[in-house]
């Protein structure tokens, strides 16, 4: 009987596509593509039948499997009907394939491209996105800022805008808090950049075609110190993928394992499938190479400080914030920013989703404080009281703060006494017991700035009244003070001052009312840094859901070697580099160190360069250029949609187009990982089909595509793509997640997007524990194994409490004075202390994340966001970097509002226009960081930087020895009036 079924799907298939190719014109054209034989059938041959393709007709024809040009041979009956039977079951597919019970035979691009499009043929006829009464279509995608509509007609965008939602969707949540009722916009408030992306894909900067630098020769000479400089010409896609295909057999041939490597950008364009920890992962994966270990960049006080006081490391030592929203609006009588800016970092992805909250929290008459050097947006918004800091001496304050507690009985004293450790030894340094130096707000005045009779009396306020403590990026950690020289020591205090308060108890945590809102958390949907397609269970969160829930192969790296990402360039350029691990798994692995090259590996020779420019995202990023520049480099491949940043340093280009011209899914705001849950910072979930809304421009191509255009010159493509296109992953991964069981995949597809139902009001993080119960929040940490006595109970830390005095400091850091157990005041090794370097350079300079752009990718391209004039400058037909002064630091130099200024050090000099406000205290200039622009002219015999590439100027030095972490925010600069202004004006006129 199965043999007959089999049969009469092989009969059947031809006509069936055959007639698939008559309804739909797109399959018709796909067909036309190649032409090509393929044979299907039993290992043993007694079954099996030839399709041929020819013109895009479709027909059956005699033949044998040795003469098709590809085929698909099944080890039986029973696995060839798991693969041709309607609705496959997918961990059956993977299963034979793993197991070599069906084998593909024959050119890997062809079966690539047949494969491929056996899978179009069960998708090509459901309608995509709305027709609309104008005639247009509206599409759906889904943004770094959140879900917008995207508007087409006749293949053009006319404009995109905020999704917002119909009376079909799940109705949204409302609570109460001191007798009034709030309830939240329905739809996206969404970030500015979101919507820049019409923009943006039709830049005039858009890389449009494959092109290879004029003289590199790679069968020659290659000329390696001409990477910045020298011409593209355009060449075919064929010859693009010959020569990296080619290069990538030579470096395993020549050196051996580990030559290759990838370094990733910061964050590029939003998806599940074409995502870095997706589809590049698994294209790496299959090539082997040196992996570039990132640092902590978002974590880094919290991961080498702060976790060691409480422990989750699988949120990388920052608090989970979660169900903290309703516990503010109900209890809280204070909430203290500090060193945090939600009305400008937007929860990273979440746009202004919680800038309600913070207004529901000025009407009910909450009171705000701001500890910043930076008057932020969120002080403007809200008002309330700002204290000025000097950049990088925030711990300095916070000790003094709790040494008002200690002296005057300020703190929870039960809570210290049954629910933390170590607090006799902590009291004692406040006390100057062990130092003599007690800490009083007088000791911190000099070093802050802030004056003692404020501190004290922010002190005695604090300690009488139930506060939230905002910090970092999302209010409950990442960024902020954290990334500086003293920015474990701020982390570190952060915690240690909550301990003191009563941390989880009502009205006391952490939270700028960005987190909490009652939203379903038990709705399953992969975050993007869960694994996407990537088949890889290391270093990502695969293993944790994804890999179950959509069966997929493995893809493993064989290639032990790793170089910290802050010092590839000192790699490339001394030929060794040592580094500390970021694992979120454990405590401990950070404070075992790893070296390049390992013994047994080849240093790196070839550079893979995916997504984008991240030269401003890293310190001192000058040490890149000579690092390109090294001739030990051979050579460099750069897959980008802009010309900008990296794509400039470039042997052959790869242009990639938007994610508006090619197929993704993704939840607004779901990272996954090392963030799970991180889509509470919204009002809404909300799950995206990411439409692919027009054809690619000129011969740019999705990342997928390409990845699938290398491998298959390797004869990797088949086993990359599993037969599918980006799209069918998409279907996989909605597969996979609860969607199914709410909406079908044809309804998604027209739609575009589903709300998922709220939930319950959450409780608040670190209510459990302060009420001395078993934890009861419902996230996969600490592990099992990491509680220190019984499953559920207590924190991750040794003693399972929280740790004034952390006794993993104790146990591995004795012989470090950079990290001591006591948590010390030790003053930035690049601050005013540092008296010969600050008489040179007299001005700390802070850059840190933009309002309008998400890292690099919205900023420059000429996008939208370009002609925001609180972004960019246009100062004689080119838009310059803003940097905020002090009038008076302003006035001593002779500047005025919107001169071209240069600031500058040792490390470099950068272009960039003034920004005069008192919003910035004296000896502070501020700007922003991710600049995508890098353009270093020369000019009047000196070479500056034009684009606003501010870390060229910050310290590639790490916070503390025995870490991999980065400490842009402790930078020392002079500012000046550019004397070559004039010059550049006149030569831009010309």
């Amino acid at each position: 009987m199965k043999s007959l079924v089999m049969r009469t799907i092989l009969f059947v298939l031809p006509r069936m596509l055959e007639f698939t190719a008559r309804r739909h014109p797109v399959f018709r054209d796909r067909l036309k593509q190649h032409d090509v034989t393929a044979w299907f059938g039993l290992k043993d041959e007694s079954i099996g039948a030839t399709i041929a393709i020819r013109g895009g007709k479709v027909f059956a024809q005699a033949g044998s499997r040795a003469e098709a040009d590809v085929a698909l041979v099944f080890q039986d009956v029973y696995t060839a009907l798991v693969f041709l039977m309607p609705g496959p079951d997918q961990g059956e597919i993977i299963h034979a394939a793993k197991n070599f019970k069906v084998v593909t035979v024959g050119r890997d691009d062809l079966l690539l491209w047949f494969t491929q499009t056996l899978n179009m043929s069960q998708t090509v006829g459901f309608e995509m996105g709305v027709k609309m009464p104008d005639g247009s279509r509206r599409y759906t995608t889904c943004t770094n800022g959140g879900p917008i509509f995207v508007y087409v007609k006749d293949g053009r965008i006319l404009r995109t805008t905020p999704i917002d939602f119909d009376d079909k969707d799940a109705a949204s949540w409302e609570i109460e808090a001191r007798g009034k009722r709030f309830r939240p916009k329905r739809g996206g408030l969404v970030a500015p950049h979101a919507l820049s992306l019409k923009s943006q894909v039709y830049s005039d900067k858009r890389i449009l075609y494959p092109m290879k630098r004029v003289d590199f020769d790679p069968d020659g000479e290659r000329n390696p110190q001409n990477r910045g400089k020298s011409g593209y010409v355009r060449i075919s896609w064929d010859e693009a993928f010959d020569i990296v295909a080619k290069e990538i057999n030579r470096q395993k041939r020549v050196h051996g394992p580990g030559s290759i490597t990838f370094p990733m950008s910061s964050h590029h364009q939003w998806g599940n499938v074409g995502y870095y920890l997706s589809s590049l992962m698994r294209f790496a994966n299959l090539i082997g190479f040196t992996r570039v270990v990132a640092n902590p960049d978002s974590w880094e006080g919290w991961y080498w400080g702060a976790m060691h006081h409480f422990g989750n490391s699988m949120r990388v030592g920052v608090p989970a914030g979660g169900g903290t929203m309703a516990d503010c609006l109900n209890e809280a009588e204070m909430v203290v920013f500090w060193s945090c800016d939600p009305e400008s970092t937007n929860g990273a992805y979440a746009g202004f989703e919680g800038t309600q909250h913070r207004l529901w929290a000025k009407e009910l008459g909450i009171e705000f404080v701001h500890i910043d050097p930076h008057f932020s947006a969120t002080a403007q918004l809200l008002g309330g009281r700002w204290i000025p800091i000097r950049p990088q001496t925030d711990s300095a304050m916070a000790i003094a703060i709790m040494y008002v507690w200690a002296v005057e009985g300020l703190y929870d004293e039960d809570y210290v006494a049954t629910r933390t450790t170590g607090f006799d030894e902590w009291k004692a340094y406040l006390l100057g017991e062990t130092d003599g130096v007690p800490k009083t707000p007088e000791w911190q005045e000099d070093e802050t700035g802030v004056p003692a009779k404020d501190v004290r009396a922010l002190a005695r306020k604090w300690g009488g009244r139930k506060v939230h403590l905002a910090i970092g990026m999302s209010g409950a950690g990442f960024g902020g003070a954290g990334r500086g020289a003293t920015g474990q020591q701020w982390a570190r205090s952060m915690v240690m001052i909550m301990a003191m308060q009563g941390w989880g108890k009502p009205g006391v945590n952490f939270g700028s009312l960005q987190m909490g809102a009652p939203i379903d958390p038990y709705f399953y949907f992969p975050g993007y840094a869960d694994g996407g397609i990537s088949g890889d269970l290391l270093w990502t969160g695969n293993a944790v859901h994804n890999y179950q829930r959509m069966p997929h192969v493995l893809t493993m790296n064989h290639v032990r070697q790793m170089v910290p990402r802050q010092q590839l360039p000192d790699a490339i350029i001394n030929g060794h580099a040592t580094g500390y691990l970021w694992d979120g798994m454990s405590q401990e692995a950070q404070f075992a160190p790893f070296t390049y090259p390992m013994p047994g590996y080849s240093p790196i020779h070839m550079i893979y360069r995916y997504g984008g420019s991240s030269f401003s995202t890293v310190t001192k990023s000058g040490r890149w250029v000579e690092a390109y520049r090294h001739e030990s480099i051979e050579f460099v491949v750069n897959q980008s949609i802009w010309m900008e940043g990296e794509a400039q340093f470039a042997d052959v280009i790869l242009p990639a187009c938007t994610s508006l011209e090619r197929w993704d899914i993704g939840e607004w705001c779901n990272a996954g990982g090392y963030a799970v849950h991180s889509y509470s910072v919204l009002n809404h979930r909300v799950v995206t089909l990411q439409h692919k809304c027009i054809e690619p421009l000129g011969e740019s191509r999705s990342d997928y595509d390409i990845f699938c255009g290398v491998l298959a010159k390797l004869g990797l493509g088949s086993v990359f793509a599993e037969g599918g296109r980006d799209l069918d992953w998409a279907r996989r991964v909605f597969d996979s997640s609860d969607l199914p069981k709410r909406i079908s995949w044809k309804e998604f597809c027209r739609k575009g997007y589903y709300v998922v139902p709220p939930g319950e009001v959450p409780v608040p993080d670190m209510r459990w524990y302060a009420e001395g119960r078993k934890k009861d929040i419902p996230e996969p940490a600490p592990l099992p194994s990491q509680y220190a006595e019984e499953f559920g109970k207590g924190l991750q830390t040794p003693s399972g409490k929280l740790e004034f005095v952390p006794e993993l400091f104790k146990r591995h850091t004795a012989d470090n004075p950079d990290r001591p157990a006591v948590n010390h005041y030790l003053p930035s090794w690049e601050g005013l202390r540092a008296t010969e370097l600050a008489k040179r350079y007299p001005l700390q300079m802070i850059a840190t994340h933009s309002r309008y752009s998400f890292h690099t990718y919205n900023d420059g391209k000429n996008s939208t966001v370009n002609q925001i004039e609180d972004h960019r400058a246009l100062i004689a037909g080119h838009r310059f970097w803003l940097l905020r002064l002090n009038p008076a630091d302003a006035e001593a130099r002779g500047i005025r509002h919107r001169d071209l200024v240069k600031i500058f050090n040792d490390r470099g000099a950068v272009i960039c226009a003034a920004d005069i406000a008192s919003m910035v205290m004296p000896g502070v200039v501020k700007s922003y960081e991710a600049s995508a622009e890098f353009q270093l002219i020369e000019i009047g015999n000196e070479t500056v930087e034009i684009g606003g590439c501010l870390n060229i100027l910050t310290p590639d030095r790490s916070q503390t020895r025995g870490t991999h972490s980065m400490a842009p925010n402790s930078c020392l600069v002079q500012v000046e009036k550019w004397r070559d202004a004039e010059a550049f004006k006149t030569s831009r006129a010309a």
